[in-house]
């Protein structure tokens, strides 16, 4: 039968279901065998993230002609890749968060062909915006500042660290608007591009499970942003559109991260179950509590752009249930272990610090929780 002849929703979840046995491939051949490297050197597995470029990874989520529009099917995606390794599937996450802020920021220059290298994994990037979701937060100043000047604006300030880049790479980030010394009151959001004038890559330090992550301090000496790199002038508007978007994806992490954690538990459960059966967090609990976080989560990515503030409370919500279980899943997975999952070869040791990554990554749970509680004091004055 042509596929055409069928009906579009069969015919889409049959393409769906294709596109995860091919991450699953990927994931559990190529990424596998480099996922040590990547923890252990600081590998960064460019090959691979190409590759889920290839197979329409960093496209899921897009709107067509680029892209499925299926936030619930990049979710899914992100988790098969970080169920075998956490940090490739942070890139995942770093590599469609970019692409939504070409896509959303409506700028012809980052559409089109742009757009179409970027969500093919042809071109490769990431977020600088965790400062700025701080600040908005109410965390931590803006630690750009954008001057403007005759075509565009002029860029200076550090940010510690910002990740998936490397010299031919590019980011989505935010600066504050200067009025001379002062701030003008508004941000500009932009596309930053690795090998501008005036950008300046600096190694970190050596991050916990991190390491292969392409995560580089970034400082900016009078970096000149034009039109053609400008998502959002001001920025407020545009980041109140899509944090439900930025947020959610995110769930992939945790979902992956978790999932891969209750599979290491079970890997030991024939030859220790008879004393592992007298600890908490046993696999097919976590697996129930997993299986309906993720029913949640994907009715969630049904509507990523509601633009209400109690859907954006309950994405806020289903992010921190997902860093809350990935920990309880690392550790229980450790514990179930015992002396085997306590090496450094083992898959659980890199599992228990990814899952400290998903908990502290912006957003993080106190991050989340401030959010939660401000936010609900919006909705529901005492």
């Amino acid at each position: 039968m042509n596929p055409n002849d069928l009906p579009r929703e069969l015919t889409q979840e049959a393409s769906s279901n294709e596109l995860l046995a091919a991450v699953r491939a990927v994931a559990q051949g190529p990424l596998a065998d480099v996922v040590e490297a990547c923890d252990r050197d600081g590998f960064y597995p460019r090959d691979v993230l190409q590759q889920l470029g290839a197979i329409g990874v960093f496209s899921a989520h897009l709107d067509a002609p680029v892209g499925r529009a299926d936030y619930g099917l990049a979710i899914r995606a992100m988790a098969e890749v970080s169920r075998v390794c956490g940090a490739t599937g942070f890139m995942v996450w770093c590599q469609a968060v970019c692409g939504l802020y070409m896509q959303a920021s409506g700028n012809p220059a980052l559409m089109g062909e742009a757009l179409t290298a970027h969500a093919s994994g042809t071109t490769l990037g990431g977020t600088g915006m965790s400062n700025p979701m701080k600040s908005y937060a109410q965390i931590e100043s803006l630690l750009l500042k954008a001057t403007p000047v005759e075509g565009g604006y002029l860029v200076n300030g550090t940010l510690p660290w910002v990740s998936n880049l490397g010299p031919d790479h590019a980011c989505g980030v935010l600066a504050a608007v200067m009025n001379g010394d002062e701030p003008a009151g508004r941000e500009v959001m932009f596309l930053l591009r690795c090998n501008a004038p005036g950008m300046e890559l600096r190694e970190c330090p050596s991050f916990s499970a991190m390491e292969g992550t392409g995560t580089y301090a970034l400082r900016l000496t009078n970096v000149f942003i034009g039109a053609d790199e400008v998502m959002a002038e001001p920025a407020k508007p545009f980041i109140a559109r899509i944090r439900a978007a930025f947020v959610m994806l995110q769930c992939g992490m945790a979902v992956g991260v978790t999932q891969g954690a209750i599979d290491s538990i079970w890997e030991v459960e024939a030859q220790l179950g008879h004393v592992n059966q007298f600890l908490e967090d046993r696999p097919d609990a976590l697996q129930a509590e997993l299986d309906a976080l993720t029913t949640r989560v994907m009715k969630l990515a049904e509507t990523p752009f509601n633009p209400s503030v109690e859907f954006f409370i309950d994405v806020l919500d289903a992010r921190a249930h997902g860093a809350e279980l990935s920990l309880r899943a690392a550790q229980s997975a450790l514990l179930h272990q015992g002396a085997r999952g306590y090496l450094m070869s083992s898959a659980v040791q890199r599992r228990v610090r990814e899952s400290h990554f998903v908990a502290i990554v912006t957003p993080a749970i106190k991050h989340l929780r401030k959010e939660m509680a401000r936010l609900s004091a919006e909705v529901m004055p005492a």
